[in-house]
């Protein structure tokens, strides 16, 4: 696939799982049930999605995926699966303020990795732009709020697992992803199962829980994990800070909340900081520079190799 096309791929790709993993504040509002049983429900309908996704779009040609890059596809489960509950468990301990903002440098983190890694230099464009985002995720959320330093300390490993996940799978080209991220939503169910009560929930929460996981988990997952081998590091991160200005506009279509001021400052903030770069990044083509390509390319052609 001509680079031009799988970029502009992966930018379809990521956006759509930051709108899909934007839904989650929706799911949360809408089912009464505490954090742990949600996690449960959710990894394990996710899971499931994901599974019948592979069956029917890869079929036996995932089991060989997985036996070639075995070792890094379980690295990224568990490091993904990880993340997933140092989020949930530093809510527990800090702020949503201080979690929020400290999510928000994942782009950097993940910029940082990619170049130790793989000597991935960020564009100049991708840097200014997760700094605009930054300055949106602030405004919207404030500083307010003393936070813990545990929780603060869970929501930094968050934001590592996040950039380690996208730097797995933009390396290891032939990674399978679909599969890592299965056992990853599995894996989330059975930590989070000791500490909820996932037997007691009603048929109609039932319901909204395999929505829940269908379209949060599973789809978000996918789509995130074949966007992120297709483009830079701090470019996947920065399109998936749309989750924080998209979270909003669910509440307020299910509920009629109206976002405060200071919300939709900040998310006009993020949104037209990544919009802005997706629009000229897609116009240029962003094809790789040539060094880039050179200082890569020897080392993807050998994990493309089964």
């Amino acid at each position: 696939m001509p680079a031009t096309r799988q970029y502009r791929l992966g930018l379809l790709y990521v956006t759509a799982s930051a709108i899909a993993w934007s839904t989650a504040g929706l799911f949360t509002r809408l089912i009464p049930l505490d954090s742990a049983t949600m996690l449960v429900w959710r990894g394990l309908f996710g899971a499931g999605g994901l599974l019948l996704a592979i069956l029917a779009l890869e079929g036996r040609s995932a089991a060989r995926k997985l036996r070639a890059t075995l070792w890094p596809s379980l690295l990224f489960a568990l490091v993904s699966a990880a993340g997933m509950v140092c989020f949930i468990t530093s809510l527990r301990y800090t702020t949503v303020a201080h979690v929020a903002i400290i999510y928000a440098t994942v782009p950097f983190a993940a910029a940082g990795l990619a170049w130790l890694v793989m000597r991935e230099r960020p564009s100049t464009g991708a840097v200014a732009a997760s700094l605009a985002a930054l300055a949106g995720v602030a405004v919207m959320v404030g500083f307010g709020g003393d936070g813990g330093l545990l929780g603060d300390l869970l929501a930094f490993g968050m934001t590592a697992a996040m950039a380690a996940i996208i730097v797995i799978a933009r390396q290891v080209r032939g990674i399978a992803v679909m599969p890592a991220a299965c056992l990853s939503a599995l894996l989330s169910a059975v930590v989070s199962w000791p500490f909820g009560s996932p037997i007691e929930v009603s048929a109609p929460e039932l319901g909204l829980l395999a929505l829940f996981g269908l379209v949060n988990s599973a789809l978000g997952l996918a789509l995130f994990t074949l966007g992120s081998r297709l483009l830079p590091a701090i470019e996947t991160a920065l399109i998936g800070s749309l989750d924080a200005p998209l979270a909003p506009v669910w509440v307020w279509l299910g509920f009629g909340e109206t976002p405060s001021r200071a919300t939709a400052i900040g998310g006009a903030i993020v949104l037209a900081a990544v919009t802005a770069h997706i629009a000229r990044e897609a116009r240029r083509g962003a094809a790789p520079r040539p060094e880039a390509a050179a200082q890569t390319g020897p080392r993807r052609a050998r994990n493309d190799t089964p």
